[in-house]
């Protein structure tokens, strides 16, 4: 306790020292350079559990048989995960990235302290015993986490304290990948941050400051080794861009696949129920498909460095398919399609992971798939195997997440491929265009896009996002009941600041209103204070307005009834209060200098 104290204590004062002696904006520095230290480290401490675990189940695995061990692990891991979360943790730590963007929507940047390091305690496991999802979520959740705390530690302001979450997401991709630009652009293009001078110098020091941090630790060597046998040619142009259209499809279907999926894991209210379905699929599937065991990783290196059929073979090991060379292009197809439900099976049986590897995993193999079937068709130009497995992986990851510029940097970064710079390009942008005509969301951003709570990078959009209907009701005016009269009326108005006057009901239902307009010519008439009740001078309102409805639906209502003010009501129609244009407009220009101030 007396150790809690000082600490607290010393905080304090620094806090107050901070505040007297050193700007916002430097303070924000400063910390976005601990947030790329802290991030890369949790990073690497999550690679380096996932690697162990993965080798001391797997290393005496036999090459040339089916292994029924793979039936067995993939359970036992999504099974400790959800004993660790429900148990340890008590809290959800899934959806990683869709939790950043709500905390950064509601314009709190507030992450649960336990996120800095429940997510890589899962996330190991889960994906160590053979979870067929990806890292990158649970670590980018970390890194948001650790910026979230820190800012909150030191009292920054919510627009520097939304930065700082940012920062660490951005380390956390750096550190994780050793692609510093990809994380900045993945904060700016997925967490939709806006691009000002403000947040991006911080965001520069997280990312530079974590790929260094990973370079001291594992070596600056990129990610996967990539070596360009065959130069890229213009005439395979065409080619790329119909590679990026089929990236795109694939994205499309694994998209609105994972989602029908999580929808039919969400109805399963019991987990040991989601254990059996998530535990039974993900188990068959990984013993079938041996290459589906944990991020996938190894099977993007061999597709990258392969040189032949006899390299790209080696993919079916471990499983039924070993030695049937003449059945290589049906088991990457078979794995094309059964990756989704073997990453929704481990995160909705209980495991924790996200889909960055994942959309790797299947972009390589996309890539590949298309150029090995043109060239074994006949084809009439040689399509390189190793480059267009390197850009599906750039056209999958755009297409899934709408980051067309993730996926180039990302994938230059990764394999070091930047000659392949222009193609990547080609390769993103018609991935993401083929998707976007089929769903404006990426899958981060779709269950909140659904409620009303995205931020976007369209201002007017975000601070209507930023604005809650709770925060603008007004609650002073007086209420009046239908059965009173005239009299009672006018001994209400003449206490009142107010020209409308709600009619409620015992039990607080709205029942409509009265204007003062309406009622001016015979207010002083005291011969008709008992002749007319409240019922009968009421009228109804244009339109009512609900406590659960978004800003953007509240303003298309006040567009649509020319109204100035609305009453509110909840679910159940009781009454809450009134929102006028006035106060919205005041409340917007306020956001907007907090948003703007920079």
């Amino acid at each position: 306790m007396n150790i809690s104290k000082k600490i607290g204590g010393w905080l304090q004062r620094f806090t107050v020292w901070r505040e007297n002696n050193i700007k916002e904006k430097h303070m924000v520095l400063a910390l976005s350079f601990l947030v790329g230290i802290f991030t890369s480290l949790a990073a690497w401490i999550l690679k380096f559990l996932i690697h162990t675990i993965q080798t001391l189940l797997t290393e005496n695995f036999v090459i040339s048989e089916a292994n029924y061990l793979y039936l067995l692990y993939p359970v036992v891991g999504i099974f400790l995960t959800g004993l660790f979360v429900r148990h340890i943790v008590r809290d959800d730590i899934g959806h990683g990235v869709t939790k950043i963007l709500y905390a950064i929507s509601r314009r709190q940047s507030r992450i649960k302290p336990h996120n800095t390091w429940t997510s890589v305690v899962g996330s190991s496991i889960t994906i160590g015993f053979g979870g067929s999802v990806g890292a990158e979520a649970p670590i980018v959740l970390t890194g948001s986490a650790i910026g979230s705390q820190l800012g909150r530690l030191f009292k920054m302001e919510h627009h520097n304290l939304m930065v700082l979450v940012g920062c660490g997401a951005a380390g956390a991709v750096a550190g994780i990948f050793k692609a510093p630009i990809a994380g900045v652009v993945f904060t700016l293009e997925v967490l939709m941050i806006d691009l000002t001078m403000t947040a991006l110098m911080p965001l520069l020091i997280s990312s530079v400051t974590a790929a260094t941090v990973s370079y001291l630790l594992s070596g600056t060597e990129a990610m996967f080794r990539f070596n360009m046998d065959q130069p890229f040619l213009l005439e395979r142009i065409p080619y790329v861009i119909f590679l990026g259209i089929f990236c795109g499809l694939v994205s499309l279907y694994f998209t609105r696949t994972m989602n029908a999926l999580e929808g039919v894991f969400a109805k399963l209210h019991r987990p040991s129920l989601k254990l059996a379905l998530g535990g039974a699929i993900l188990s068959l599937l990984i013993f079938l498909f041996p290459p589906l065991y944990g991020e996938g990783y190894e099977t993007i290196e061999l597709l990258l460095n392969g040189t032949g059929t006899s390299d790209w073979n080696t993919v079916m090991n471990n499983s039924f398919f070993y030695g049937n060379g003449n059945m290589l292009l049906v088991y990457l197809s078979m794995i094309l399609l059964v990756k989704v439900f073997a990453s929704t099976a481990t995160n909705g049986g209980g495991g924790c992971g996200g889909i960055f590897a994942p959309s790797l995993y299947l972009g390589c193999i996309a890539g590949f798939i298309f150029s090995h079937f043109c060239n074994t068709q006949a084809m009439p130009i040689f399509l390189p195997e190793k480059n267009f497995a390197l850009l599906g992986m750039a056209g999958m990851m755009s297409g899934v997440m709408h980051a067309p510029l993730m996926g180039v940097f990302l994938i230059a970064e990764l394999t070091g491929g930047y000659d392949l710079f222009l193609p990547l390009l080609i390769v993103s942008v018609s991935a993401y265009l083929t998707i976007m005509y089929f769903e404006p969301h990426s899958i981060y951003s779709m269950r909140l896009a659904k409620k009303g709570e995205l931020l976007t990078h369209h201002k007017d959009r975000s601070i209507l996002t930023l604005l809650k209907v709770e925060n603008v009701v007004e609650t002073d005016f007086s209420t009046v009941h239908p059965e009173w009269d005239l009299g009672e009326l006018v001994k209400v108005i003449s206490k009142s600041r107010r020209n409308i006057f709600p009619v409620v009901d015992d039990e607080n239902h709205l029942q409509g209103i009265v204007l003062l307009d309406d009622i001016r010519n015979i207010m002083f008439r005291q011969e008709l204070y008992h002749r007319f009740t409240v019922g009968r001078l009421m009228t109804s309102s244009p339109a009512r307005l609900y406590d659960t409805d978004t800003m953007e639906q509240v303003m298309r209502v006040f567009d649509d009834t020319k109204a100035w003010n609305l009453p509110v009501v909840d679910m159940d129609g009781h009454y809450l209060g009134f929102v006028s244009k006035s106060k919205i407009f005041n409340s917007y220009r306020q956001v907007l200098v907090q948003y703007s101030d920079e």
